[in-house]
């Protein structure tokens, strides 16, 4: 286990956040309109046997599906209290206090939630096939699973696989043995709770053997509930879509992410105010941001600009090898980083204003605007997004900037001012 995690350690920012992962609606960071939405649909008896939780990478969806499902299962807050079932008509609450809006976190429940190992809350996931044989399930990654929530409850599924797998190129995956499962597990009868909840975690990566969860899905045994946690709704198969009630996850305020980085990861203020605004409300890339705080990203753009509108190819082929030995993840905030500032300089010229920004990035945002118009600099965002995508896809690093490369001289070539020293 300790060498897998040396393996990958590269992809957790270690804090004391992380070692504690947030299992109550208090301890995740922004979110309150939908834990507000939540709590009422229990309160109200509105809720639907399938939820889906739409939300992108670093939004913190899985980590609110975790939430929801410990405070449904709560012991002190007892569910007759609220009506005599979760799936029933709205009845008036009866109780004399006022409704619970997020679990105790001291009752057994809880603290069996809290360490993932609650009889009555099963998760499913993607998993990778390390042995030849039957396919795997979630239950033979069950323990991985538990650590790698511990320690990075915002983690992607990149992160995931990197953690799990033996094989290079191995591909996460939902398969029709593990669907065979969630449907064995949930014709049980419960162990503790009154009801029996199955947190399925990146339902992408179903194909269409996940069909044969429709009949589970559309009519349940009782008290069931089926949490989905999504990032791309395109991605899941109609079928299983329109079964479910939508709950969308915004991307998380800045303000929000600046703050968990100043009290929660012990960020230095001015750095955690100048992450919050570049990782575009995705609290996993503003950790992996912070790690590599002390990378001048602004010196290596400067150069890169530079060896396209100046030096010329030699320049750029010295250029190209540096950001290839990079990595991936660098690669990516890089990219991030080139993103934000044209997108400030964008703000700059359309309102004179760049909020968030230092100094350094204003000014140099101003220099973007004597080299790209409008047109062209939503063209460089374009190929700056598409880049991110195969990077994130493992293409190969020399060849993608070396066509990136060519690709913005292009496209600024005919104005062009050069950004000096």
């Amino acid at each position: 286990m300790l060498k897998r995690y040396a393996k990958s350690v590269s992809l957790f920012c270690y804090s004391d956040d992380l070692f504690s992962p947030p299992m109550q609606f208090s301890d995740i960071r922004g979110q309150q309109e939908v834990k507000k939405q939540l709590v009422e649909l229990v309160q109200h008896n509105r809720l639907s046997h399938a939820l889906l939780f739409l939300g992108k990478e670093g939004s913190g969806a899985l980590p609110l599906a975790i939430a929801f499902a410990q405070y449904i299962v709560c012991a002190p807050k007892k569910p007759t209290e609220l009506g005599p079932s979760l799936f029933g008509e709205p009845e008036p609450v009866t109780s004399k206090q006022q409704p619970a809006t997020d679990s105790c976190g001291t009752c057994p429940a809880c603290l069996k939630s809290q360490q993932l190992i609650h009889p009555d809350i099963h998760f499913s996931f993607p998993t990778v096939s390390n042995k030849p044989g039957s396919p795997p399930v979630s239950a033979d990654f069950i323990k991985d699973w538990r650590e790698f929530i511990s320690l990075n409850p915002y983690g992607n599924l990149f992160d995931w696989i990197e953690l799990i797998k033996e094989k290079e190129n191995s591909q996460g995956k939902i398969t029709a043995r593990e669907c065979d499962e969630i449907i064995k597990k949930l014709s049980l009868k419960s162990f503790e709770s009154e009801y029996k909840i199955l947190i399925m975690w990146m339902p992408e990566e179903l194909d269409k053997e996940g069909n044969k969860l429709l009949k589970i899905i559309e009519e349940p045994p009782p008290n069931t509930l089926f949490i989905l946690v999504a990032e791309n709704e395109e991605l899941i198969l109609p079928t299983i879509l329109s079964r479910c009630q939508l709950i969308k996850i915004p991307a998380l305020e800045p303000a929000d992410i600046e703050e968990a980085l100043i009290s929660r990861n012990k960020t230095e203020p001015t750095i955690a105010r100048q992450v919050a605004h570049v990782c575009e409300g995705n609290y996993r890339d503003a950790l992996q941001t912070v790690q590599h705080a002390e990378e001048d990203w602004q010196a290596l753009l400067r150069e890169w600009l530079n060896a396209i509108l100046k030096t010329g190819p030699v320049a750029q082929t010295k250029w190209v090898e540096e950001v290839s030995r990079l990595g991936r993840e660098k690669q990516k905030q890089f990219i991030r980083y080139f993103n934000h500032l044209l997108e400030q300089s964008v703000r700059l010229r359309a309102t004179g204003e760049a909020p968030g920004a230092m100094d350094s990035e204003k000014d140099f945002a101003e220099r973007l605007n004597k080299i790209a118009g409008i047109e062209q600099q939503q063209a460089i965002i374009e190929e700056l997004d598409r880049a991110a995508y195969y990077i994130e896809r493992n293409a190969n690093g020399k060849m993608l900037f070396h066509a990136l490369t060519i690709k913005l001289y292009h496209i600024i070539q005919d104005k062009i001012v050069f950004l000096m020293d």
